[in-house]
């Protein structure tokens, strides 16, 4: 017992793996690890989200189900996207603002306009530095400042007034020779307040909002209370034609209301 003990020691000995190959390896795996390709996230489309709700409705309640699960599938959808988008360019404008004013800062102190702007594009919102350095490029090159922004294609709907009022900036120091610092920072005052602006809208209007996602769930309430009552309004809905043609009219109903309520409160919002 005690030799087979001491023949595994030595073959272990001697299977021990000489000084560096764990560097080796790890040296290895990191390379493989560099290599992977990134994950790419690809988001659900409008035309995805609705089939797959149609297809769940028609499953559950026939085809008027099916339509109406992608009427409404389709009118949230695009709901969350449209919010998602205000939220988006309001932060893409204050970016811009910010970086302005890290601009404006650098103007002041005596900073070549090139070096200012491709020194605030660094810490800036990725759209926000490519049309910064777009800016650094054509000044440093005594360039069209505008047609550099125009092809940077980094505008989004918030922050295209203030690049176009950058363009004009430059434009107007370079015919008149005006103080651009003092030119760039009545474009970052201006955005500023249009931000805020639309920052106090979109808080006041969540009331009106509010009041349309209750009107909208009225309907849903109005049948929990039916099947409550013992009116079964499920069965009605999905077994009758009747029931069929009301639900695929309320449905639609309800939506176009969505749709209204959410154009008459998002039409004051900065987009």
């Amino acid at each position: 017992m005690v030799s087979a003990i001491v023949a595994l020691l030595a073959a272990a000995v001697l299977c021990w793996p000489p000084a560096g190959v764990g560097r080796r390896l790890r040296g290895v795996l990191a390379r493989q690890r560099s290599r992977r390709l990134p994950r790419i996230r690809r988001r659900p489309t409008l035309p995805a989200v609705a089939g797959l709700a149609a297809l769940a409705g028609w499953a559950v309640s026939g085809p008027a189900g099916g339509i109406a699960a992608g009427l409404a599938a389709a009118t949230a959808w695009r709901r969350w996207t449209a919010r998602r988008a205000i939220r988006q360019n309001l932060a893409a404008a204050d970016g811009l603002a910010e970086a302005l004013g890290s601009v404006v800062a650098g103007l002041r102190a005596g900073i070549h306009p090139a070096a200012a702007t491709e020194s605030a594009a660094t810490d800036a919102e990725p759209r926000t530095a490519q049309a910064l350095r777009a800016i650094g490029a054509a000044a440093r090159l005594d360039g069209d400042v505008r047609l550099a922004l125009a092809s940077s294609r980094a505008a989004t709907p918030a922050t295209a007034q203030a690049l176009t009022q950058l363009g004009g900036a430059w434009l107007l120091v370079k015919r008149h020779g005006l103080p651009l610092a003092e030119l760039l920072d009545a474009v970052r005052v201006d955005l500023h307040t249009r931000v805020r602006f639309a920052r106090q809208v979109l808080a006041r209007m969540a009331g009106p909002r509010a009041s349309a996602t209750i009107l909208a769930l009225l309907p849903v309430l109005g049948i929990a209370l039916g099947h409550a009552m013992g009116a079964r309004p499920l069965h009605v809905l999905t077994a009758t034609p009747t029931g069929q043609l009301l639900l695929l009219l309320g449905t639609g109903l309800t939506c176009a209301g969505i749709a209204w309520s959410a154009r008459l409160t998002d039409k004051v919002v900065l987009r």
